[in-house]
């Protein structure tokens, strides 16, 4: 079996249709999903990584023939949407990838060479790696990045949260000492960093991870809820349908208490915030630009376009009838 550094190849990914390749996936935590797993991506949370990993596990994906994996993936697709390699954004995103890899080259005097192949290691069974690169001469991987302008500010300090997560899970899995992240920015940036290997960071990420696959995944557990806005929508996408029935949560009183503490909470931090407002808006009177030391203020005049759908009701009944949409949701009171 091929080798990179302490790591089996254990599939060639050229040879490996996008079936192939995702069954693979659903076997295991990769890096991508690794910042998700230890809540420290921003974006995506540990219970779509769940709900992502247990579609495949319920459904003997990692037995089932492509037909019935692409009847499974159309019936899953709000959880593993983005795990489906159909679309322009993701191909354009991997030819830039080699674009990355060639300037970085270029730019390092480094050489780098592509794996082609899926990377496990022993000691941790449950995660899988997928490095963009290996670096010649070096125990080292290269992590492409291609990011909008929009996210430039992310970059601002370093490499985000959620991509150093993301390589030392391959560091963990590798055995590298250090690896390097080449990131596009908007098409017109290209910025280079360099993360070491640090032992107690992996340890305690592989344990978040270990944790996660064995308790949430294997025993079916659903992660415990973590505050994001991912997690939100998971929830009422699983709970789409209600019915008319009571339940009782038995010793969950801690919880009310400690929800109304927060809304008190939230309540006189909000006024507090108000009122720091309202002062400095006292201050500035009629300026529309204010300075306080290097922090810009603005309070500017602002126009926008809204319907006057009282006076459309009123004077087009039937045509605000007609555009009226009924949505149906489960709305949430404490």
């Amino acid at each position: 079996m091929r080798k990179f550094l302490e790591a089996n190849i254990t599939h060639n990914t050229k040879k490996m249709s996008k079936y192939e390749w995702l069954k693979e996936r659903g076997k295991g935590i990769g890096g991508s999903d690794a910042s998700s797993v230890v809540g420290l991506n921003p974006y995506k949370s540990s219970v779509s990584v769940y709900l992502e990993k247990l579609s495949y596990i319920k459904n003997n994906i990692n037995n089932t023939d492509d037909k019935t994996i692409n009847s499974i993936l159309n019936k899953n697709t709000q959880h593993i949407e983005d795990t489906i390699y159909t679309n322009y954004k993701i191909e354009l995103g991997n030819k830039l990838k080699d674009f990355v890899a060639k300037e970085f080259a270029l730019k390092t005097n480094k050489k780098v060479r592509n794996i082609n192949g899926i990377l496990k290691n022993d000691k941790y069974p449950f995660a899988i790696a997928n490095i963009d690169r290996a670096i010649v001469g070096e125990k080292a991987f290269l992590e492409c990045k291609v990011s909008g302008s929009y996210f430039k500010g992310e970059w601002k300090n370093g490499v985000p949260i959620n991509y150093k997560v993301q390589c030392y899970h391959y560091m963990a899995v590798t055995g590298a000492t250090h690896c390097y992240v080449a990131a596009l920015i908007g098409n017109e940036d290209l910025v280079i960093h360099k993360i070491d290997r640090d032992e107690e960071i992996i340890e305690d990420i592989m344990k978040l991870e270990k944790m996660f696959w064995e308790k949430c995944v294997l025993g079916d557990n659903i992660p415990i809820p973590d505050g994001s806005d991912d997690y939100s929508k998971v929830l009422k996408n699983l709970y789409k349908e209600s019915k008319e029935e009571e339940i009782i949560l038995f010793e969950k009183e801690n919880y009310l208490n400690r929800y109304d503490d927060v809304v008190g909470l939230i309540k006189e931090l909000d006024s507090e915030k108000k009122a720091i407002e309202q002062y400095i808006q006292s201050q500035m009177k009629e300026y529309e630009i204010a300075y306080i030391g290097d922090r810009k203020i603005s309070w500017k005049k602002q126009s926008k376009n809204i319907l006057d759908s009282k006076r459309l009701k009123k004077e087009h009944p039937d045509l605000a009838k007609k555009y009226m949409k009924t949505t149906t949701s489960r709305v949430f009171r404490i």
